[in-house]
């Protein structure tokens, strides 16, 4: 019986390929069983606006470094859906999933093994759950359509018998457990950073810089990914929940609230988050919170911004941009200033284009952009990888959406490393900002300590 191939490359150099894909309905499949029994690469990607994908095995691969990652990346998709033969619902249909590192010249090291400038995979093996309705897409480059449609059969009828035997036992491992933790920057050397920052912007060098810290954690047991992105999706079913797994030897995930950009034909999705603080023990506490930063001059000068800068970023390539009335979005442990942004496009584009132009948002970044990446360069002492950039997916059209990868999290099993960081302006107060920061750690804290 022939087989298609079992793996495939697409550098960022356009190679070709026959990519041939076909897609089937099944019954409701769980996608943490799902995600458990696919070798890596694996990915998993949901949204409060759409459909819930998880994805295993490699039928392609794209990947970029240097400063025009973006580009190469988006070429060489379209190298690799060129010619596509694809049977199945629009829905169903394969994409790339990824993303980028925050800075161009990252190289892969821990904790970062595996994750380069740029990585896209995608899946062999592809679940989409939308609408009430399951989907299974097998794709595959360089095979006949009778050996897709064979794979398609065989990796349907496993999953019905995987999804039965577990039908009895639907319960997730425990938490891992956190047996210590060391963060990158003390208290005392966050205060010195925050003065240097806040010097720099009254000195008229800085706007604003967003500046970070890492959390090293050692676990009592290994981490399972899939069962922690089911705990996010019952503590923050209104974030984005991803999951980055080029090798075994790592994987990026987490619940975010950010949306970089979404595409859907010539229309531009975003949002402006900026200005946080915590969630009440009472109502009437967190109603107080809440008008706290709704009357925040610091906040709203900082969320400000962020808008201002959007809307300058958007208006080249749009013919008008609509910012919606300023608003809080509440989470479970924090609460966000928050202000959804759309654009028409004056001419048809890809997402990685919007992607582009956003990275890095003052919400991550700052402002002006060049100085203030210097300056998380310079005052940083660890390597932010993925933290804080575009994480997402996109299709053979061009459309699709990334999330900015914050409340997030890089893991090899046994330990994890987290991230957190906040906006620095004239007015920041560095013991406010730190006690912020720590309560940006705890989504993914609450997943990994054991009760």
């Amino acid at each position: 019986m022939e087989s298609p191939p079992r793996d495939g490359q697409v550098s960022a150099e356009p190679t070709g390929s026959n990519l041939v894909s076909r897609a089937s309905k099944l019954p409701d499949c769980d996608p943490r069983a799902f995600l458990a029994g696919r070798d890596a690469p694996r990915t998993y990607w949901t949204s409060p606006y759409g459909p819930e994908f998880a994805g295993g095995g490699t039928a392609a691969r794209v990947t970029a470094d240097g400063s025009d990652r973006f580009d190469a990346v988006r070429e060489a998709a379209e190298e690799l859906f060129d010619g596509h033969d694809f049977d199945g619902p629009d829905r169903a249909r394969p994409r790339l999933f990824g993303g980028f590192s925050f800075h161009d010249d990252h190289r892969p090291a821990p904790p970062w093994l595996g994750f380069g400038a740029a990585e896209f995979v995608l899946p062999r093996t592809q679940l989409t759950r939308a609408n009430d309705e399951t989907w299974l897409t097998v794709s595959a480059r360089d095979a006949s359509p009778e050996a897709v449609e064979r794979e398609l059969s065989e990796v349907s009828e496993a999953l019905a018998l995987t999804d039965d035997e577990s039908a009895t036992d639907s319960r997730r491992k425990g938490p891992p457990g956190v047996v210590a933790t060391n963060s990158t920057t003390t208290r005392e050397e966050w205060a010195e950073q925050v003065a240097a920052a806040v010097s720099r912007i009254e000195a008229g060098d800085l706007r604003k810089v967003v500046l970070a810290q890492a959390l090293a954690v050692e676990l009592a047991d290994d981490v399972s990914v899939p069962d922690a992105l089911a705990g996010l999706g019952e503590s923050y079913p209104d974030c984005f929940r991803f999951c980055f797994e080029p090798t075994t030897e790592a994987a990026f995930f987490g619940a975010t609230p950010e949306r970089l950009a979404t595409l859907r034909g010539r229309t531009v999705e975003t949002d402006a988050l900026a200005g946080s603080v915590g969630r009440g023990d009472t109502p009437e506490e967190d109603a107080e919170l809440e008008a706290s930063i709704e009357n925040s001059e610091k906040m709203a000068h900082e969320h400000g911004l962020v808008v201002e800068t959007i809307r300058d970023q958007l208006s080249p390539v749009s013919g008008e941009v609509r910012v919606a009335d300023r608003r809080v979005r509440k989470l479970a442990t924090i609460q966000h200033l928050w202000t959804p942004i759309e654009a028409d496009l004056t001419d048809g584009g890809h997402v990685l284009s919007i992607v582009e132009a956003l990275h890095p948002t003052p919400a991550v970044g700052g402002l002006p952009p060049e100085k203030a990446l210097r300056t998380i360069r310079e005052t940083e002492t660890f390597d932010r990888g993925w933290y804080a950039a575009p994480i997402g997916w996109f299709d053979a059209e061009g459309d699709g959406t990334f999330a900015v990868g914050l409340r997030s999290a890089v893991t090899d099993g046994s330990t994890a490393t987290l991230f957190a960081g906040n906006g620095i302006v004239a007015d920041s107060d560095p013991d406010e900002e730190y006690e912020e920061v720590q309560l940006k750690y705890r989504p993914i804290l609450d997943e990994l300590e054991d009760d």
